[in-house]
């Protein structure tokens, strides 16, 4: 619970993950008492051109966009509403250009980073309908119009899948670790995040041999297959040499 002391030390991974194959395809990992924001910066600094970078609300700051933009990746951000947003000059799609700047730095909005903002509300049920405000670098709706960023948007949410399937399945509930130092639990998370990347990279090959969408493949079968396949599955700790 909040406010409590954990028993065992903790550490904090954060990753990006493909959409379409929930394969984690790079990560940091960090002593828990790193926040989410700080420990990202080194994965916006690997993003590149020909990538759709999404990312949550709470990672947006003026700074972090403007480092993970600078790599050439698209990125299509959920901010939170409070930002103030003006419509410069409004588009066909119903999104709008705007301009944001370091509300630390340049109070005066003298050197604004052009964005084009999309909001929309989501009417199925549950208790927070929206509005939803997304930016994109995506300047151009005759690119990719605001509906299809939108939707994309909406899989930004499969990356927790990815984490349920290393914790929950891969690792096991509640399980602790077994290395006893920094460094190896450091080794042994980086071993199983090779290793859900290993399984996943299978499933995806698997599945476009037989012409269907990797996210109706089962992962605990392609755990299951695999720990099969294994001889003398954890038959030696984790260690220095």
């Amino acid at each position: 619970m909040k406010g409590e002391r954990a028993a065992f030390p903790q550490a904090r991974v954060v990753a990006v993950a493909e959409c379409g194959s929930h394969a984690v395809i790079d990560a940091v990992v960090d002593p828990y008492t790193v926040s989410e924001n700080a420990a990202s910066g080194e994965l916006l600094d690997r993003l590149e051109s020909g990538m759709l970078c999404l990312a949550d609300r709470g990672f947006y700051s003026h700074a972090a966009w403007t480092r993970a933009a600078a790599t050439g990746a698209d990125l299509c951000w959920r901010v939170q509403s409070r930002l103030k947003l003006p419509v410069l000059e409004a588009l066909s799609d119903g999104s709008w250009i705007s301009a944001v700047c370091d509300s630390k730095t340049d109070k005066k909005r003298e050197h604004p980073t052009r964005v084009r903002v999309i909001e929309y509300t989501i009417n199925d049920g549950r208790a927070e309908a929206g509005p939803y405000r997304l930016i994109t670098t995506i300047l151009d709706p005759e690119d990719v119009p605001a509906a299809e960023l939108a939707a994309a948007y909406a899989q930004r949410w499969e990356i927790e899948t990815a984490f349920d399937e290393l914790k929950t399945h891969q690792r096991g509930p509640r399980k602790v670790l077994r290395s006893g130092t920094p460094e190896l639990v450091r080794q042994e998370i980086w071993g199983h995040l090779c290793c859900h990347y290993a399984i996943r990279s299978l499933m995806f090959d698997a599945a476009t041999v037989s012409g269907h969408d990797p996210d109706r493949v089962s992962f605990v079968t392609a755990l299951r297959i695999s720990r099969r396949s294994i001889a003398q599955q954890g038959a030696f700790p984790p260690s220095a040499h």
